[in-house]
């Protein structure tokens, strides 16, 4: 990490973002040593890469993710954070679980699923309140299907298998009295890969976030059937508090590098400081112009609807683990058997650290 640096063009036509001459006073301190002391000038170590595996970076619901590394928030903390992207949450936690990265932004669910099968991750960020995602019916079928109890024997799409769209499909599809081999689930990711499988009539309805959604039901005669895009949408559909969007890691890795996951608490906290102080409109204005796919205003109208999904300091609402265990219990047996410690699928430890810290720093 440079020692200092005024500023850095943000990647695509982003703002130009300014950082502070943070190290700037550490560097004054150096070189008065070494003027009274004749030190000789050792180069400065940089910190090891820390590499997190994102479910999707251009999925709304994982906002957190790019508006950290856009906004400096890493770098603010000293780290160099690698944000890659996955198609999907079961892809995404496997390069967890085999040490390939050291984090994932991916759904909360995935912990309680983890320790089903003797994997122990840790929560430390709580981004959202609610999954975020809707399930969409095909144009064809649109008319035609006004409940999920009609879903029988058709094709739904989701980002896929394992996945957290998979687990709420199953979900809903067993509060409406459908059995799993009712139906059948085709992973198609999100995106244009998804657009076009209904485009194309190879999924018959299917469940997917923004900007995915809205691009689909301003091009076609889609239509929603579900709305888990709020946790008011979410109770109404579940029964209960589902969160979606989280910071992950191994509860091996978290034991061994605590300051860095204090580090990394503060930039997520701080970006979702950001979001909850920001309107649709200037949070689009710090991403890259991709994310858009040549529709900026369809992304912020999308943007606006859904924003009362993310938290507005990190925490895991009160609530909302119970919930998880239950609709996951509910088709898996392995959970059934097992005792589930959800203690140990979260902590908020850090998060109230970074809250506390900046609390401080605001009254200074």
């Amino acid at each position: 990490m440079p020692l200092a640096e005024i500023s850095c063009a943000a990647p695509g036509n982003g703002p130009i973002q300014t950082k502070e001459f943070r190290l700037f006073p550490r560097l004054l301190r150096v070189l008065a040593l070494i003027v009274a002391g004749g030190l000789s000038i050792v180069p400065v170590e940089a910190s090891t890469p820390i590499t997190i595996i994102v479910s999707g970076l251009e999925k709304q619901i994982y906002l957190p993710a790019i508006l950290a590394e856009r906004l400096g928030y890493f770098a603010d903390e000293g780290l160099d954070v690698r944000l890659l992207n996955a198609t999907a949450g079961v892809e995404a936690q496997n390069e967890l679980l085999t040490g390939a990265a050291q984090g994932v932004v991916g759904f909360y669910d995935h912990t309680i699923a983890l320790q089903g099968r003797g994997n122990y991750v840790v929560s430390l960020v709580q981004f959202a309140r609610a999954p975020g995602e809707v399930e969409l019916v095909a144009e064809p079928l649109a008319e035609r299907i006004t409940s999920a109890s009609q879903l029988k024997g058709l094709r739904l799409g989701v980002a896929g298998l394992g996945s957290s769209t998979d687990f709420l499909t199953r979900y809903i599809a067993h509060l409406n009295g459908l059995k799993f081999g009712d139906y059948r689930m085709i992973p198609f990711e999100a995106g244009n890969r998804f657009i076009e499988a209904m485009k194309q009539g190879k999924i018959d309805a299917g469940m997917t976030t923004e900007p995915t959604a809205g691009r689909l039901l301003k091009t076609t005669g889609a239509k929603v059937l579900i709305d888990l895009r709020t946790p008011e949408s979410t109770w109404a559909v579940i029964g209960g508090c589902y969160p979606g969007a989280a910071f992950y890691v191994r509860a091996s890795w978290l034991s061994a590098h605590r300051e860095e996951a204090g580090k990394l608490a503060m930039a997520f906290v701080r970006a979702m400081h950001y979001i909850a102080a920001h309107g649709a409109a200037e949070i689009a204005d710090q991403l890259p112009n991709d994310y858009f796919e040549g529709d900026k205003p369809l992304y912020v109208e999308r943007l606006s609807e859904s924003k009362a999904m993310f938290t507005a300091d990190g925490r895991m609402p009160s609530g909302c683990p119970e919930t998880t265990l239950k609709v996951l219990s509910s088709f898996s047996k392995a959970l059934r058997e097992k005792e589930i410690d959800l203690r140990q699928t979260y902590t908020t430890e850090f998060v109230d650290a970074a809250e506390k810290t900046l609390a401080a720093s605001e009254k200074n």
